[in-house]
């Protein structure tokens, strides 16, 4: 969680990649009164924060060396490691830090970590799990994984993007592993909810007349994600409430109703497929979570 510990007036930092998301982590250390460099490949990105005080390098290479704490944010890995791994910016990081908040998956986050490790560069990955108009407000939610040293140590600069900031670990993928989980459940959610509107409009009804009740559907599912959570972890899926056998009947209703209009089903046809599999292995009487043994039998 945000730590109380101000920045000091001589903090610096830097913002490589001046996206929408790398303008608002500008602009938020901006406002907290850090002196703030930023650099983006494409030209022009910068005014906006340059009119606001930043200073707006030339090179990468200037900016990284502005700050003791660079932060980068691009659309993936290829993108930073277009930008950091080249041998003058090797130079220029030399025994500073980078916090790479930039979205790709775990193990392109350990191969980072272990490429900054051997040019002597301190490296915390990160994770923003929240949109644009967060930063810098309460509503923002960061997190970090990487040695406990570093991210103490520049806490203080990280917390001024406000909200919520929570370290993961020394592991440096559970950061990328933590961000890919969380956004699995919110666009495999999007995709349903995408199919149910779809279904709705072939039977008529508007989004606007649906999207109260489904609102009420999704108000169901927090306190589902905290249910049991011991026992899943422990591999017991406990189907007294709603065993799979009857979740299979309600997704067949799904899949009907949906190739009647036409609609590709092929979303919840995944789902039962995987149900029927655990049916079929003999577990008819546990939950739907047993399908996560399905799927991962590991």
């Amino acid at each position: 969680m945000s730590s109380s510990t101000e920045p000091s007036d001589q903090s610096a930092v830097t913002v490589l990649g001046l996206g929408p998301m790398g303008r608002a982590l500008g602009g938020a250390f901006l406002d907290a009164g850090l002196r703030t460099t930023v650099w983006n490949r494409t030209p022009g990105r910068d005014r906006e924060l340059v009119a606001r005080g930043a200073t707006g390098a030339r090179t990468a290479e200037e900016a990284v060396t502005a700050s003791e704490l660079t932060v980068v944010c691009v659309v993936n890995y290829d993108a930073a490691d277009a930008v950091l791994r080249r041998p003058e910016m090797v130079e220029a990081l030399k025994g500073r830090t980078v916090v790479n908040l930039t979205a790709d998956n775990p193990n392109r986050a350990r191969d980072a970590a272990a490429w900054a490790a051997d040019h002597g560069i301190g490296y915390l990955d990160g994770a923003i799990m929240t949109p644009t108009t967060t930063i810098g407000t309460p509503d923002a939610v960061f997190l970090y994984s990487g040695p406990e040293r570093l991210y103490q140590e520049h806490r203080p600069v990280l917390d001024t993007l406000g909200g919520a900031h929570t370290h993961l670990g020394a592991e440096i993928g559970r950061a990328a592993a933590y961000d890919i989980a969380l956004l699995d459940i919110f666009w495999t959610a999007m995709a349903g909810y995408a199919h149910a509107l779809a279904v709705a409009r072939a039977e008529g009804i508007t989004a606007q007349e649906l999207a109260p009740f489904a609102q009420g559907i999704a108000a169901i599912l927090p306190p589902l994600f905290g249910l049991g959570v011991e026992d899943i972890d422990n591999g017991q899926y406990a189907g007294d409430i709603n065993p799979i056998t009857s979740t299979v009947s309600t997704m067949a209703h799904i899949v009907h109703t949906s190739e009647e209009h036409g609609i590709d089903a092929s979303l919840m046809r995944a789902a039962e497929g995987l149900a029927r599999r655990a049916i079929g292995r003999g577990h008819g009487t546990d939950g739907f979570m047993r399908v996560i043994d399905i799927m991962n039998p590991h």
